[in-house]
This record gives structure tokens, sequence and C-alpha cells, in this order.
């Protein structure tokens, strides 16, 4: 007599990679929130599982289970009619980790503080707030940037996102900065190659990314990356497609690939907070001491030696020196920025408008004179300015903003894509 029992089901585990569309529908990267720091991907648990998909559960063991349970599971795992299908419950979509969406409306909010503080930089409180925001809010930003690309390339829908969220944005925010400057009276400037003003971030973003394969090959990315960062003073290097910045910020990047969650969890041990706290602390305190005579162009991680006029052996020094004070602070605000649910945590999962954004209102001020009056050069046009840039940062990284301005900075081009095989 044949053996009638049907087979036990099998079950084909679904890959993140299976489709862009399928990860929208599933609570993938490209569902609702912004893919900043950046301006570019979602923290989808890293915590507990690099990929950022949760693992599903392989098929019960079926010796044990009858033939006619064994047929009834079969038909509810593959159902032939499509009203079966949908009566099933939809998988549980992945919660976003809080940590790092803090961390990133942190820096965000300091970035239109620092721009915003340009007109004012001959006070000396003026001075020391920006010294102190640049020594590290945009490394901690790259450093993030590093981290959230570890498995860039292992998803098709990410790989997508090259186009969607940096090169259609950045030809859209180049055009837009040009038109508001020919607004306010200035000379009409278009040069893609030379990214305007903040809009730098993309392109160096762009072109890190599409270095992470070589780095994760490498078997010591971070001082190799640190010689890059170093010999590079020597060479005065133009800001066509970023590369100035892609050099200077380069070992902050690469840090962030190599770094893995139990890195962010050996900050939150109490001592490690304690001396995070002090060096932040000092960190204010140098900016302070400092401010009334240190030059600004190495806080901008760009500058060659020749171009901050030092020999060769003071310019590896600083730039030496910078990286060691930036990554202390990296790490001193990582440890010191609160892990769990915050009334900001939502607001930074928007960074990328208000990053940029921000600028409009910034330039606009700047034209009318509106961050030059006396009484803003001084500690209470310092609180004022703090407030202002803060306030800004908060109502370009609500929802309604990211609901007038989605067309535009994250356009879906899914039509642009071929659909991978197999789906």
């Amino acid at each position: 007599m044949s053996d009638t029992r049907s087979s036990p089901p099998v079950t084909t585990p679904r890959s993140p990679d299976e489709s862009p569309r399928q990860q929208d529908e599933d609570g993938g990267p490209a569902q609702t929130g912004a893919r900043w720091p950046l301006p570019e991907e979602k923290f989808w648990s890293e915590a507990t599982d690099p990929h950022g998909v949760a693992p599903e559960e392989g098929p019960a063991p079926q010796a044990a289970v009858p033939a006619e349970q064994r047929e009834e599971q079969h038909l509810r795992g593959h159902p032939a009619h499509p009203e079966q299908r949908k009566q099933e419950p939809e998988p549980p979509k992945r919660k976003r980790d809080p940590f790092l969406d803090n961390v990133k409306f942190i820096l965000i909010a300091l970035v239109p503080v620092g721009h915003s503080l340009v007109p004012t930089l001959s006070a000396d409180s003026s001075r020391a707030l920006y010294i102190f925001i640049y020594t590290f809010h945009m490394p901690l930003f790259v450093l993030i940037s590093g981290y959230l690309s570890r498995n860039f390339w292992n998803s098709n829908a990410k790989t997508n996102k090259l186009v969607d969220t940096f090169v259609i944005p950045y030809v859209i925010v180049e055009v837009g900065y040009a038109a508001v400057r020919f607004g306010l009276g200035q000379k009409w400037s278009l040069t893609i190659i030379d990214p305007a003003w903040l809009n730098w971030y993309l392109l160096a973003l762009l072109f890190w990314r599409l270095s992470t394969p070589v780095w994760k090959r490498m078997k010591y990315p971070v001082p190799v990356a640190i010689a890059i960062y170093l010999f590079a003073g020597f060479s005065q290097i133009e800001g066509d497609f970023s590369m100035d910045r892609f050099f200077g910020l380069l070992p902050f990047f690469v840090i962030g690939l190599v770094m893995q969650p139990e890195h962010f969890e050996m900050l939150n041990r109490r001592w490690i907070k304690i001396v995070s706290a002090l060096t932040v602390l000092g960190a204010a305190a140098v900016a302070i001491f400092i401010a009334p005579r240190a030059p600004l162009g190495p806080f901008y991680f760009k500058d060659s030696y020749q171009d901050l006029d030092l020999s060769w052996y003071m310019g590896l020094g600083v730039r030496t020196g910078l990286l060691v004070c930036a990554l202390a602070m990296c790490f001193a605000v990582l440890a010191l920025v609160p892990r769990g649910e915050t009334w900001f945590t939502d607001l930074g999962t928007r960074t990328l408008y208000a990053y940029l954004l921000h600028g409009i209102p910034v330039l606009i001020a700047k034209d009318q004179g509106w961050l030059e009056f006396p009484w803003l050069h001084g500690p209470l046009g310092v609180l004022a300015i703090s407030f202002s840039g803060f306030a800004l940062a908060i109502v370009l990284c609500l929802p309604e903003t990211r609901t007038i301005f989605k067309w535009v900075l994250e356009p879906r081009l899914t039509w642009l894509y071929r659909r991978p095989s197999g789906s």
C-alpha cells in the first residue's frame, strides 16, 4: 500500500532583500521615517539583530504530528484562496531602537545653531560655543553614518537609495539653494560638482558608502583610514565632489563601519558616563579658553596644512590632536545620550528634513541682518541663537514637515530599478 501521508511543508525564510516593495509592506527600511543620519538609513533594533531583520523561526518538528494535522498546517502555510490569504495576521513590524534616534536629533539641532552663530563669531562667547560644537557634531554624524552602513550593500532596497536619497535630493537642493540665493539678490550660481554649503554631506556620504566594500575587506581599516586622513593634509584637495571632506572625515566613517552593537553597550556603564560628563565639561572649558585666539580652519576637517599656514610636522600634530579630541567627544556624547524613549525620539527619525531645509531660514536671516544685532554679540545672544536653532530643528523634524516635502526629499523611484530575480 502506498504511503498517503503528506510531506511536511518546506518554508523558505524571506530575505530582507526580496524586493523594495515587500520591505515597505513588512516594515523594512523604506517605511515611513527618515533615512539619515544622516540623511539616510533607519536603525532597526541593530543592538539585537545586526542585519536589521528579525530572523524567522523554522518549521516545527513534524515527526510526532499526525498526517491530518500536517496537511492542515501545510494548507495554512500555503493558502490557495485569496480570502484565506487575507485573513492571516501580518508579521509584527520591527520596533526602532530609540538610542540612535535620540543621538541624531541632538546632533541635528546643533547644525542650525552652529550655522546661525557665524555672524556673531567676533564675540568670544559665540566663538567658544562654535568651536565646542564643531569639534564633534559632524564627526559623530559621520561615525553614526558609518555604523548604519555596515550592511548597506546587503540590501537591494538600500542600494537603490543611493539614488533616491542622495543623488536626486542633492540635485534638487543644489537648484533650490541657487534659487534662494538668486531671490536674495545674489548672482545666479549653480555648479553641481561643487556642492553648495551644507549639501556637501550628501555627496561625501555617497562616496563613503561607495567605498564601504573596500574597507570591509581590509584587515586593518581604521589605521589605514587614519593614515590617509593625515597624509591628505599634504595635498590641497579641492572641494569638487566633496573630496576635501571625504578625506578629512574619513576616519570617523570607517570607525563607525567597524563598530558593533556591543561597543555602544560598553558606553552605558556608570563610570564611563561619569568620565564622559567630565570630558564634555573639560571640552567646554578648553573651548572658552582658546576661543579668543584659536583659528577655526582645523575644525572644518578639510583644509590642507599649507592652507592652515602650518608646517608639515605642526599640521600632523594638529590633525592628530583634533582627531583624538573629536573621538573623545563623540564617545562621551554617545555615553550621555538617553537610551530609552524621550520626547524627541520621534523627531530623530526625520533629521534629513532639518538638515536640508534649515539653510533656507538661516540664509534669509543672514541676508536680512537679523543675526547681526549688537545684543546678539554676547552670552545673551548665544542663548537666543541656541534656543532659536533648537526650535527650528524641532519644527523641521515634525511629521507635518515631512508630509509637505517628502515628494522632494524622499522620492519613490521604484520604476527606475529592476526587480530582483525570483521576486
